[in-house]
């Protein structure tokens, strides 16, 4: 990473004046909990990054701290917010609504707060979607339901119709929780709202179940797809031991970033072969997947694969060129060639096996959160209000180094981050499975 070329301020609506009502005594009174814009979290915590930095006369780059301010930009009374889930269902999307609506209701008193229905399509006239009153009555137990109760979309709109939705409604801050794809929408309504000189708060809070957001340690969702692909590793295992050369193939969610099947595996310790889209591997020749799965049910009797959908890809001679409604190259289903590959190379070898196939994707990203993640998306999600309410804005939630930052929508939209080969994370793969390099060429 270079520190150096990070760019971390955050832009703001104005001076925030109005005395937070978070300090009145029926609103709590926590005045122990503010923080200052001048509190920064190091993006690089290494003593010895830091201390070159220092010696160049570098300050070392940090992230603002998020959490309340003592004085906000917006009078609560007068204030209008809405929330708009965008993109792919992930575990956790109850958990944040139903954070920024309590927080905005109970702790600073804004009254009116719209849903906007199914992404982007709900600032759109035509998609004849009307927003959703959110209450506090109503989403008092959200939090236990999966998807989202706003329902969701994919594909692009209109930004100039969508911060005219916003200009019309009389919209002080929107809320909007998504992907790559959204928070690059997002950043281009923060654009079109400064150049039209409105006072619009636009907050991105990252949701990606893959854990692949550039400059986010955790992104909400994750926690709870590695607690469900655990079980179907285990799952896996127990059909693998119960049959003859027994071969349990589980393919995980992971497009471009090998996280949830590389920590799955460390948690469920079973795999015995996992495959990522960050590393490379052969399936023939002396040193391929096929030879090391061979050795593996002659010592053995079964093997455990984990495969993340976007390993492999290079299998594949018709190229997928094509895309979906964000805009996401469509990946060939590494899932079922793995299986058939597997099927007929041992067939052409007369070695009969017995494979079994889970691919649990969708059923994961529809699931309720689990507890850390939904504590987590509750931090989230009252950081974004106190973001919103204090008039920044074109900022992201974030979580680096243990704590809750505002991170520039810039610094991470239209990035991605990878397990790295040579890191911790997957050499402990490495480690804990005994799996060989599975390159021919490997030297």
């Amino acid at each position: 990473m270079n520190m150096e070329a990070i760019e971390t301020p955050i832009q703001s609506l104005g001076e925030a004046k109005i005395p937070s009502p978070m300090l009145r005594e029926d609103h709590g009174g926590i005045d122990h909990s503010f923080v200052s814009d001048d509190d920064r979290i190091l993006i690089n915590i290494k003593r010895t990054n830091i201390e070159a930095m220092i010696t160049k006369g570098i300050s070392p780059p940090a992230f603002e701290l998020a959490g309340p301010r003592r004085k906000v930009y917006f009078d609560a009374a007068k204030l209008r917010c809405a929330i708009a889930t965008c993109g792919g269902l992930c575990p956790g999307l109850n958990d944040i609504i139903r954070a920024i609506v309590l927080e905005l209701h109970y702790r600073y008193g804004v009254k009116i707060i719209y849903g906007v229905r199914h992404g982007l399509e709900g600032f759109i006239p035509e998609y004849n979607h009307d927003f959703l009153d959110l209450t506090a009555q109503r989403v008092s137990d959200i939090n236990n339901m999966g998807g989202t109760i706003l329902g969701s979309s994919r594909g692009a709109q209109d930004i100039d119709r969508v911060v005219d939705c916003l200009e019309v409604n009389n919209i002080g801050i929107l809320f909007m929780v998504g992907g790559d794809g959204t928070l690059m929408a997002a950043s281009k309504i923060a654009d079109t709202i400064s150049q039209r000189g409105l006072k619009i708060s636009v907050v991105g809070i990252p949701k990606t179940i893959d854990n692949d957001i550039h400059l986010v340690s955790r992104s909400f969702g994750f926690d709870t797809a590695v607690d469900v692909s655990r079980m179907a590793i285990q799952g896996a295992h127990n059909e693998a031991i119960s049959y003859p050369n027994g071969v349990g193939l589980i393919k995980l969610m992971g497009r471009h970033s090998g996280f949830i099947a590389a920590t799955a595996a460390l948690a469920q310790q079973d795999a015995n072969f996992v495959l990522i889209p960050e590393v490379d591997f052969d399936l023939d020749g002396p040193k391929g997947l096929m030879a090391a799965l061979e050795t593996r049910l002659a010592s053995r009797g079964h093997a455990v694969i984990v495969a993340a959908e976007g390993a492999g890809q290079k299998f594949f001679t018709d190229v997928n060129e094509s895309r979906d409604a964000s805009g996401n190259i469509r990946l060939n289903d590494i899932g079922p060639f793995l299986r058939d590959t597997i099927k007929d190379h041992f067939t052409a070898k007369k070695i009969p096996i017995n494979i079994k196939y889970i691919d649990p994707s969708y059923m994961i990203r529809s699931l309720p959160a689990n507890a850390n993640d939904s504590v987590f998306c509750g931090f989230l999600g009252r950081d974004a209000v106190h973001a919103g309410m204090a008039g920044k804005t074109k900022l992201v939630i974030g979580h680096w180094n243990n704590h809750f930052v505002h991170l520039p929508m810039e610094a991470t939209a239209g990035k991605r981050k990878q397990v790295r080969p040579r890191g911790k994370l997957w050499t402990t793969v490495l480690e804990s499975t005994g799996q060989p390099p599975l390159k021919n060429d490997h030297t």
